[in-house]
């Protein structure tokens, strides 16, 4: 049974220090005023929810009373901040379903009690709405999910990013049966890649779309996004042939060749590095006469040649 604090929650507390504002104020206020009626909202406090349950639906949030009092007392009402205690094990263990021990998931209407609303004794409750409170309860279950990271935005041009790294990689989420059983796929709060060029880090914490109805065992998580730089091909056409160590005249057909060359998209854009790519043919101790030889190709580090066109070239030598 929950002890004397989780019987009164601070709806209650409240009650105090606004019956003894009022019946202070109500003793100065000397002559007699014509009563006026107003509305007020009051939030609704949800508490003492019975162990092994959650509160998974409860649409009001807030009710509205209509009173009739002093407009002195009225004004100190609007200065105050007044909420309607929804004591849930209470109003539940005494619900015709049975008692507190045989509290079972499901949809309960909850009869507003107008005692519980802290109110000035001069002040007189005309109506209320609603009535009741709607809420559902169900089981709280806790079950583990591997965490995944969505990715949106591009990384800067010649740069893609890698599977991300999470830590940690699972996480316990706690909440309602039917909310915890309907996620297919836990995912942090999306990781944004625009203009990446190099490995990073970021804090984020999940995605849910009621934070409020779960608890996590981790609030926010490390993920670790590795970027590298994207292998790209790169056809260099008619590549002349040069003729290394020639003492005769040499005549190689096709004079020309065409190559298919990969590597990181930053090497293979910078001039300077693919100028260094080169045909050869060594000629040196031919004989005068025609054979069939394979060129050579320089490829500058970090880079690989992939294609030829053509492979076989006929070389003449007089």
């Amino acid at each position: 049974m929950p002890d004397l604090k989780q019987r009164f929650p601070r709806g209650y507390r409240l009650f105090l220090a606004v019956f003894l504002t009022m019946s202070l104020l109500s003793l100065n206020f000397g002559c007699t005023v014509e009563p006026i009626e107003t509305d007020l909202l009051l939030p609704v406090d949800f508490s003492n929810i019975p162990d092994g349950m959650v509160l998974a639906y409860h649409p009001t949030v807030k009710i509205q009373i209509r009173i009739q009092a002093d407009p002195r007392l009225i004004e100190v009402m609007n200065m105050q901040t007044i909420l309607y205690p929804a004591d849930l094990y209470t109003d539940l263990e005494f619900d015709p379903a049975g008692d507190s021990n045989s509290i079972e998931p499901g949809d309960y209407m909850l009869p507003i009690d107008k005692t519980r609303i802290p109110m000035d004794p001069g002040i007189k409750i005309l109506n209320i709405n609603p009535s009741f409170l709607n809420v559902r309860l169900e089981k709280k279950i806790t079950k583990r999910f591997k965490i995944t990271v969505p990715y949106i935005g591009v990384p800067a041009q010649g740069y893609i990013a890698l599977e991300p790294f999470c830590e940690p990689a699972f996480v316990d989420l706690t909440g309602a049966q039917s909310l915890i059983n309907g996620i297919d796929q836990l995912k942090t709060k999306p990781i944004d890649l625009n203009g990446a060029g190099e490995k990073f880090k970021k804090n984020l914490p999940l995605d849910l779309e009621n934070p409020q109805l779960y608890s996590s065992s981790h609030a926010m998580f490390t993920v670790t996004v590795p970027i590298q730089e994207q292998m790209v091909t790169k056809t260099l056409p008619d590549i002349p042939i040069r003729i290394l160590n020639a003492t005769s005249k040499v005549n190689i057909e096709p004079a020309l060749i065409t190559l298919e060359i990969k590597g990181p998209f930053q090497t293979l854009g910078n001039k300077t590095i693919v100028d260094q790519i080169y045909a050869f043919m060594d000629v040196k101790n031919l004989k005068t006469g025609v054979y069939a030889r394979h060129a050579y190709i320089n490829v500058p580090v970090d880079l690989i040649m992939t294609g030829a066109t053509p492979q076989v070239f006929t070389v003449k030598i007089e």
